[in-house]
């Protein structure tokens, strides 16, 4: 069952009582940007969908995580794993990333992310109210934080508070897998 990022974007905004064009103004992007993403006919970056949900006062978690009742479950194979990914843009390499646990009722979110070479989080960077730390487990992954970026290889980790503007990106030639961790869950 695939995720219709369009459709819940449409039905925040509607709940809201938002016209397109007044989600676009709060978030400072455009209304055809928010008319594409409800179509289905473009997925945003990272960054983008930050903004957009920003202007709905709205978590990414939050926005991914469908009708859940709060977990008495403490333990999760990989195919429980939630999927909490934008939709891809056909020709490009996107980012995945799948939550471990639940969304619901908790201080922490915890990520196995994948990065397919060339993929990243948007052309710009973005912040939200937390603070997130990663070990990347195969590949390499080129992070920006502040104005400074480094390249960090399997076994490497990082540690910052995440309202300074950031962003990843996998510079290539590998596929880059790592597991993070942000708190709380504001991504």
């Amino acid at each position: 069952m695939s995720f219709d990022t369009g459709a819940r974007l449409k039905a925040e905004r509607e709940a809201r009582k938002l016209s397109q064009r007044q989600l676009a103004t709060a978030a400072g992007v455009t209304a055809a940007m928010i008319s594409m993403i409800e179509q289905n006919r473009t997925s945003p970056s990272i960054s983008t969908m930050k903004k957009i949900l920003s202007g709905l006062n709205m978590q990414l978690a939050a926005f991914f995580a469908e009708d859940e009742a709060p977990a008495a479950q403490w333990h999760f194979t990989q195919s429980e794993f939630r999927e909490v990914s934008p939709r891809s843009s056909p020709g490009k390499p996107t980012v995945r990333f799948l939550r471990i646990g639940q969304a619901t009722d908790s201080e922490l979110l915890m990520l196995h992310e994948y990065y397919p070479p060339g993929a990243d989080t948007g052309p710009e960077t973005y912040s939200h109210e937390a603070e997130e730390a990663g070990l990347v487990l195969e590949g390499r992954i080129e992070i920006t934080v502040g104005g400074e970026t480094r390249t960090l290889v399997a076994g490497d980790g990082y540690h910052f508070n995440s309202r300074q503007p950031h962003r990843f990106r996998n510079p290539g030639p590998d596929d880059c897998v790592m597991v993070s961790a942000c708190t709380p869950p504001t991504f």
